[in-house]
């Protein structure tokens, strides 16, 4: 049996999602410790609400609340533009699952 032309193998496809599961930031400000556990909290949301971007944005911006003083800011989903005013050392951008992409920052 052959594969139809443009179709990828189920091999490939696998090794695709396999190859973007894992957090990519794309720009942080923030110092290591913030970034770190920003990251694992938009990771941790990301995957369990992976149907519902605005409640994984809700989880992160109200954690992050709780954790580093009020007005956080969060937004999760893909194909979207943004531009934004933001405090320094308050802001990480990233990808997750492949086209999710996240950003977080503050602003009071």
């Amino acid at each position: 049996m052959t594969e139809a032309a443009g179709e990828p193998k189920k091999e490939e496809a696998h090794d695709f999602r396999r190859l973007h599961s894992y957090p990519l930031i794309r720009h942080s400000d923030m110092n290591e410790e913030m970034r770190t556990e920003a990251m694992e909290l938009c990771v941790t949301a990301c995957e369990k609400f992976a149907t519902n971007n605005e409640t994984a944005a809700r989880m992160v911006k109200e954690s992050m609340d709780k954790k580093f003083g009020s007005s956080w800011h969060a937004v999760v989903g893909e194909g979207f533009g943004f531009e934004i005013t933001h405090e320094v050392k308050n802001l990480l951008y990233m990808f997750f699952g492949g086209e999710k992409a996240i950003i977080v920052w503050k602003c009071s």
